[in-house]
This record gives C-alpha cells, structure tokens and sequence, in this order.
C-alpha cells in the first residue's frame, strides 16, 4: 500500500507567491497541494472542506491576517502551519508572536512581499513541511496554554547538590541547541532561570538573519537574565545569554583567563544552518572543556549531535529534551542515539537541571 502523501494548503494574498509556493511543494512525491486561499477567512473555510495535513500561511494578507487565521486555527482544529514571512523589522515580530501562538516554524521570504528569489529556500520550505506533517501539535498547544496561565518565578534556591563525579571542574558556561519548536521551548526556560545564574548560557536557535534580533529582544523581556543578540566581541558573564546571530556562526574564544567572548564567522553553513550548534559547541569544547552543560532542545535534524559528542569527550554534561514534550524529536534523538546524553528530560525540568549542574 503506497503511503499517503502530506496534504498542503497554501495560503497567501498574492497569486504569484500561491503559484511559486504550490510549484515548489507539488514537485516533491510525497506533498499534494490540495488546495489554495487568498486570505485567512478563504483558509479557514478550505481547512474545512480539504483536510489539510499542513498549512503554509502568510503573515500579511487582507481581511484577516496571518496571526488572526492562526490564532482561530488553533482554537477551532489544531494543525501544523508554516508561516511565511517578509524579512522585515515588522515581519519578524508578527512572525515570532506567531510562533508563540502555536505556529510550527516559519520560512523567509527572500526579498519582500513577492519574491523571484523564492525558490532559493525551496529545499528549506520542503524540509520544514515535512517536519511540520510529523510535528507533535498537542505538545505546542500544551505549552501556549501554560504561558497563558501565570508563570511560577524562577527558581530561586540553589536545589540539592549534584554528583560532581562526571566533570572536572565547575562548569564556566552553558550552550544550547534548538531548532524547530525552539522558540517556544527557549521562552519557557529562560522564563525559569534566576537572574543570578553563574554562568553564561550561549544559544544556537536557528533563524535568518533579520529575526534574531527581535527574538533576543523578546527573550530578554520574558526572562531575569539579560538576554542579547550576539556580535563580535560580546563578553560573557554570569546571568548573560547570548542569542547567536542570524547568518553567522557564532563561537566561544577565551580572551584572558576567567574571559570569555564571543566571535562571529561568516563561514558556510553547516549541515545546511547558520547559525551551527555543532560550531558553537566545537568552540566551546577548544576553549572551555568539559567545565560545560551542553543542551540540545526540540529541533529538526542532528544538529548539536556531534558537538556534544566532542564536549562529552571532554567531560561535559549533555542534557536533551525528551520526546514527550518535543515538537520535533530530532535533534536530541540524535544526540541520543550516539549514547552522549547524561539526562533526557522534559522541558518542564531542564530549567531546575541546568542550575543544578552549576551550583554546587
């Protein structure tokens, strides 16, 4: 029995970009664009008539916008969206409410509203459909409603004393891995890090450039740590994290002793993202060792694997999200699956992991 195909509704206010996105997608055996809309109330009542698998939608459109369509979305028939953004000031903050609204992830339009250069992330638009028709949907919901509800503050005590038998030293940093789901994941444990945390925390969320910025920005006003985008030069210090730039690598380099800093590389893309987790953590592992948690959060692909193999070998511990609240079991399977994770765990109890690893 052949297997099903993915079933895609494509939904945007400009036919050109319907077309290009419909060619795109209808060219891969496994999608079948089931269907069109030129705007959130026509996408509203498409879903109901088509059944799609997947939604990509736009994020500006008349009538009803892109966040309002997903917002009614989620309310009426939970589903996979992709959101299509402008790479715009404007764009990237629409789009990143979306992604805390229960969006997926999203693509970038290239250059604008309607874009020629659209089919240079056709191979990006295809994986994160995929990923997308696989997504753990219920998960992403779960953790929209939690952020409805009044946060607990974060954690304040130092919890109980952790084995320091799998390091050789206290840890001087942490570095964080995520991708697909990883914003939502990201604002739910920085939420639950004190302001006074020990060391600094370094992050690979992958994104373009343009939308880091505002999601650093977005972090920091969610969070007790101070939270910025990273730039060349950026000093590290306990309660800091830093947010690696979109269209760079990030790395870690040790200044002086006790000071560390981080540099940017305009370097290609690795495991086709830039910024790379694995280049982040391979750095970190040069400079500082095994005095390093690693974490590797929701996201599809293996990025993060095999730099925290590396940071394993050194001595350093590796937390992963388990599958249970994983919106994509990608990344930390990986992990996982090369037998370098010390701690698999909900996201709900990494936050408490992490300060434990670092206060003794």
């Amino acid at each position: 029995m052949a297997e099903s195909k993915i079933r895609v509704l494509v939904v945007d206010d400009s036919s050109f970009m319907r077309k290009v996105l419909s060619d795109i997608l209808g060219a891969d055996p496994r999608m079948e664009v089931v269907g069109t809309a030129r705007d959130g109330e026509d996408a509203l009542r498409k879903i109901e008539e088509l059944s799609p698998t997947v939604i990509t939608l736009d994020v500006e459109m008349p009538k009803k916008d892109g966040l309002a369509t997903l917002e009614e979305i989620m309310k009426r028939r939970p589903l996979p969206v992709i959101m299509v953004s402008s790479l715009t000031q404007e764009g990237a903050q629409i789009t990143l409410r979306a992604l805390s609204a229960g969006a997926v992830d999203f693509v970038a339009k290239p250059s604008g509203h309607v874009s020629l250069n659209m089919r240079d992330v056709s191979s990006d638009l295809i994986a994160k459909v995929l990923a997308a028709s696989t997504a753990r949907i219920a998960v992403a919901r779960e953790r929209r409603e939690l952020r409805s509800q009044s946060l607990p503050p974060p954690l304040q005590r130092p919890v109980e004393q952790f084995s320091a038998r799998w390091r050789k030293g206290r840890p001087e940093i942490v570095a964080v891995a995520s991708s697909t789901g990883g914003p939502r994941a990201l604002q739910q444990l920085l939420s639950q890090i004190p302001g006074d945390f020990p060391v600094p925390i370094v992050i690979v969320q992958h994104m373009p450039k343009d939308f880091t910025l505002s999601f650093a920005k977005r972090l920091d006003s969610l969070s007790e740590l101070d939270v910025v985008e990273g730039a060349e030069g950026t000093e590290l210090r306990p309660g800091l994290a830093v947010v690696a730039p979109g269209g760079y690598h990030m790395v870690v380099r040790k200044r002086s002793p006790g000071k560390l800093v981080c540099a940017l590389s305009d370097a290609p893309p690795l495991l086709s993202v830039k910024p790379s987790a694995n280049i982040l953590f391979l750095s970190v592992e040069d400079e500082v060792g095994g005095n390093t948690v690693g974490v590797i959060l929701t996201g599809m692909g293996r990025d993060g694997a095999d730099g925290a193999s590396a940071l394993k070998s050194k001595g350093a511990r590796i937390i992963a999200e388990s599958q249970e609240t994983c919106v994509v079991y990608g990344m930390p399977k990986a992990a996982v699956e090369q037998g370098v994770v010390d701690e698999l765990l909900p996201l709900y109890s990494i936050p408490e992991a992490m300060v434990r690893s670092v206060r003794e």
